[in-house]
């Protein structure tokens, strides 16, 4: 065979699926590697946060100047990182010379006096601020902040929130409206007359009902008496926002997707009609996926088909596709007159800040990887739908086994590798993602399951979770595999299963309760839903009311769900990875875990990150889990990986080994 050029092309080398040798090596996980967040800029000025792997996975904030230089703006050592709800967001405020940032160690607000150095602002208290506004009338910032004082948790069981002034010559801290549980989007009209906000309570999460809030900012700043103006303790109300002209937009779901609407002279109209999802899952503060041009329009990231799409409604109400093909995953707006400036990625594209010009042009401001792959060497998602439980179907990206180098030996088929999103309220990823690509130019195949409880198809899509998890979720993955079997593109008897935090738990579920897979890696995955109840943090605490049931009322339900509670239904040799100050899903739960597997024999490693939380962010802690994680496949599915990497050391596996896959019901 010949190139187009007439050149030969290089025979490919034979080698076992899994033990091909990758050109992604495994430090490209971290090498000059970043993680961007927040854009936003104002008169040819950009701004953004990225996180560093070589810093620890600390948050630095990043001005680019009109000449194209970056200047780092928080000073070294200090890490621009809010953790309101755990997870944070808006950990950064710009107005022009005005620029604070939050102290992930102290929660403390700082100004930004000068490139590398920062001021505190607020109190040395137990508080912690996000969603920072600017109130220039009152020389003040409006914030959520969440209250740690030991006294007030003492005295009510838990942390409070609440939305606060805060002055800007004294850093004086006022709460300026509280009674909720939660509080997001605190937002002024532009005259500064008039604030809205969200706010809910137990035991939802955003997504299962907000009140839209508005109330008169009076002359010396407190508010006049606040009334819901949409919303309901079951209506999901995201993303409020004005119109330069003053019109409050903000987005709903009456029928079904989430869209756009706006408040006119006391009424609710619709601005757009979609199929779509206009924004996602509230999981962090200050997500922004529409915003206003200065002709009328609006520009938005609508979601559908496991694929975003940046829309341009205009004033006359047409709406027209920007035309955006290298991105799949539009997942933050900011505006600065007609240019669009956004963090993006798609297939082969890393995630990326960039600048979108209305017509569609694109210039790429900064890179969350540098190491572009060569195009014959990535292994493009294809969207998948397939049969699941109950006549419905569930969706998935599926990427096959790539590497121009290597091909397996006849008739061979490629180990599964099942994967599914934390959340459990999220989607799967389309954008190019380092490790999938790890896997599959070793010549694994991979299957991201968006399973029932996903986004971006609709409110009745996402709702099958209800009272469901560990039941949906777990039949979903099951069925993907399944699928893919029978269709004879991978292997049927080498299949795993892995994923982080709620995807843990489905991983845990789906070894404890199916028989499906032969391996597993749970990272920071819950074990014992009892103890998720007990010990996560406010904002996740009455999660499963929805996801399983009220407690203790469907106390069985916990129990007969707890995959820590079935061990002895695990056979399948299991990988167990933790941050030992993770607050989300506390170090105890793998521990808890771990003793149950090593009581029953179950083959088992467990890798525990100290100064880790939920989620590695540090070089080191990212190579050694891959590596790891690697290792443990290799052993379970009896090849050597072609990677130098350490052995990891897999307790009760020799003695198990006849009987892995053993128990695989037909």
């Amino acid at each position: 065979m010949e190139t187009e050029a007439g050149e030969p092309l290089a025979e490919k080398t034979i080698a076992p699926y899994g033990a091909w040798v990758s050109p992604f090596k495994i430090e490209r996980l971290t090498d000059r590697v970043v993680f961007l967040t927040e854009p936003d800029g104002v008169d040819g000025v950009r701004w953004w946060l990225e996180g560093r792997p070589d810093e620890g996975g600390r948050q630095v904030l990043v001005r680019r100047e009109l000449d194209g230089t970056l200047t780092r703006m928080t000073p070294e050592g200090f890490n621009a990182r809010s953790r309101v709800h755990e997870y944070g967001g808006t950990a950064a405020f710009v107005s022009g010379d005005l620029i604070v940032v939050s102290d992930f160690v102290t929660g403390r607000l700082n100004r930004v006096v000068s490139p590398g150095e920062v001021v505190p602002l607020t109190p040395e208290r137990a508080w912690r601020y996000a969603d920072v506004i600017l109130d220039a009338a009152h020389n003040r910032l409006i914030a959520v902040r969440e209250d740690h004082e030991p006294d007030f948790v003492e005295k009510h069981g838990e942390w409070g929130n609440d939305l606060v002034t805060v002055d800007l010559d004294s850093g004086d801290v006022q709460v300026l409206v509280e009674g909720a549980d939660f509080y997001a989007a605190p937002r002024l009209s532009p005259d500064g007359s008039t604030l809205v906000w969200l706010e809910w309570h137990h035991p939802n999460l955003p997504w299962d009902g907000t009140e839209l809030r508005l109330a008169a900012v009076n002359a010396d700043g407190s508010l006049g008496e606040a009334r819901t103006i949409a919303g309901s303790r079951r209506d999901w109300i995201s993303q409020p926002r004005w119109s330069p002209e003053g019109v409050l937009h903000f987005a709903a779901e009456p029928t079904g997707w989430m869209n756009l609407y706006r408040w006119i002279d006391g009424r609710i109209e619709q601005v757009t009609d979609l199929e779509a999802e206009v924004v996602g899952p509230d999981w962090q503060f200050g997500y922004c996926t529409y915003v206003f041009g200065s002709g009328g329009e609006i520009l938005i990231s609508a979601r559908s088909g496991g694929r975003d799409q940046l829309l341009r409604r205009s004033a006359d109400g047409s709406i027209a596709a920007i035309d955006l093909p290298q991105f799949t995953e539009i997942s933050s707006l900011a505006i600065d007159g007609d240019t669009l400036i956004v963090r993006a990625a798609g297939p082969t594209q890393p995630a990326v800040i960039a600048e979108v010009t209305l017509d569609g042009g694109v210039t790429i401001l900064r890179v969350a990887s540098p190491n572009v792959p060569e195009p014959e060497d990535v292994s493009l998602p294809r969207h998948i739908e397939f049969p699941t439980t109950r006549g419905r179907s569930a969706y998935g990206n599926f990427y096959p086994p790539t590497n121009r180098s290597y091909r397996a030996p006849e008739g061979e088929l490629p180990p599964l590798i099942v994967t599914s999103h934390g959340g459990p309220t999220a989607q799967a990823f389309s954008g190019f993602a380092t490790g999938f690509q790890l896997f599959t130019s070793r010549g694994y195949a991979v299957l991201d399951v968006d399973y029932g409880g996903s986004t971006g198809y609709g409110r009745e899509y996402r709702e099958r979770l209800i009272g469901e998890w560990g039941i949906v979720d777990v039949d979903d993955c099951v069925a993907g595999a399944k699928y893919l079997a029978e269709q004879g593109v991978v292997d049927g008897k080498r299949q795993a299963i892995r994923g982080a935090s709620a995807s843990g738990f489905t991983t845990l579920a789906a070894l404890a309760f199916r028989k499906q897979f032969d391996a597993g890696c749970t990272s920071f995955g819950i074990g014992d839903l009892r103890a998720f109840v007990k010990d996560t943090h406010k904002f996740e605490s009455r999660y499963l009311e929805s996801l399983v049931g009220p407690w203790p009322a469907e106390q069985q339900k916990y129990l007969d769900r707890s995959p820590s509670l079935h061990a002895e239904n695990i056979t399948s040799p299991v990988l167990v990875q933790q941050g030992g100050e993770d607050k989300i899903v506390p170090v105890e739960e793998a521990e808890r875990i771990v003793d149950a597997l090593f009581e029953r024999r179950v083959p088992h490693a467990y890798l525990l990150y100290p100064g880790e939380d939920h989620g590695f962010r540090a070089k080191d802690s990212i190579i050694h889990s891959f590596g790891g994680e690697l290792s443990f496949y290799a052993q379970v599915f009896g090849f050597e990986p072609a990677d130098d990497i350490e052995r990891l050391e897999i307790r009760f596996l020799d003695e198990a080994r006849d009987r892995i896959g053993a128990t695989r019901t037909a």
